[in-house]
């Protein structure tokens, strides 16, 4: 696929879904439980947002919103469940940007292409924390990238492709260092070998790692983002700890199978977006370091297409594909 018709394959998806009436859609939507698939385990950073959002869009749409773990294949398995999907409105995709705007660069077969997506919203953006489990010995970059240059050591990510594989390799290609990848079917369970010593290190989410971090069981060294964490802000940014330049933000992302109604696309996006601007949420989701984006329809799109421009270099330069 070209990846240059990304944006356009997206905005073209949310401008042609309308295949049912307005006001018919309005009228009968939703008349059963709704399902969120996630194609990440529970645990991790969007798992976390996603549950905070339920109660409050089962209030405004009277329908329950059923969260429907499918991970694997970095996201490919519970994306492509969705692309497949009837375009009815009661089913829709939650996901890390990256489904989007990595895997499609990396894996030779997705199961999806980008157009069998109505971008919906980009609901928040969040950044990384460079941890260590305490036994490695290292308080700060340049002591990570020293001790890797001499010894064998490995990091933990949430899969091939996902945010801590590929921010970790920019990083490494960026300081000059190598650690064995060890790829896991989302961050909590890598978090998880990280705290237990099994894997010397992670580029995680935030919300992963932050109660460790407080807790003293696992060391901080820098943040990925292109500013300091709020809940971390004696923690330097990666670009600040020496590697120049370094930035890599991420964001969570609603979509729909192209073809579902705009009117139900439209009000779904309505109840989701005043959800996440309720004053506790945007405060609960703060303290769990992710910012409160919610935005349109084609900001998402526009978002997604620069997203992947930017990753899909990034990939080509280290030259990182999966079978």
């Amino acid at each position: 696929m070209n990846r240059s018709l990304l944006f356009r394959a997206l905005a073209a998806a949310a401008l042609g879904a309308a295949t049912l009436s307005p006001a018919l859609a309005q009228s009968t939507w939703p008349d059963k439980p709704i399902r969120v698939v996630l194609p990440f385990p529970p645990g991790g950073p969007s798992d976390m947002v996603i549950r905070v959002l339920t109660d409050k869009l089962l209030a405004s749409l009277k329908q329950p919103v059923v969260v429907d773990n499918k991970p694997g294949a970095g996201g490919n398995i519970g994306a492509t469940m969705v692309a497949r999907a009837a375009p009815d409105g009661y089913t829709w995709l939650w996901t890390p940007d990256t489904v989007l705007t990595v895997n499609p660069h990396v894996y030779k077969q997705t199961g999806f292409k980008a157009e069998d997506f109505v971008a919906v919203s980009m609901a928040t953006t969040f950044s990384s924390t460079l941890v260590c489990h305490p036994k490695v010995g290292v308080k700060t970059l340049q002591e990570l990238v020293a001790k890797a240059k001499t010894s064998k050591m490995s990091y933990a990510s949430g899969g091939a492709g996902v945010p801590g594989h590929l921010s970790m390799e920019l990083l490494q290609t960026m300081a000059g260092f190598d650690m064995s990848h060890v790829p896991y079917k989302g961050p909590a369970p890598a978090m998880q070998d990280v705290l237990g010593g099994q894997v010397d290190c992670g580029l995680l989410a935030g919300p992963t790692v932050l109660p460790h971090v407080g807790s003293g069981r696992l060391l901080a060294l820098a943040v990925s983002g292109v500013k300091r964490s709020p809940v971390l802000p004696d923690v330097p940014t990666l670009d600040e700890a020496g590697v120049k330049g370094y930035q890599a933000d991420f964001g969570l992302a609603l979509l729909a199978p192209k073809g579902t109604p705009e009117a139900i696309v439209s009000r779904f996006r309505q109840a989701f977006v005043e959800a996440l601007k309720s004053p506790e949420v945007v405060e609960k989701l703060k303290a769990n370091d992710q910012v409160v984006v919610a935005s349109t329809e084609a900001e998402a799109a526009r978002s997604i297409e620069a997203s992947s421009k930017k990753w899909g270099e990034v990939v080509r330069r280290i030259k990182l594909t999966v079978d």
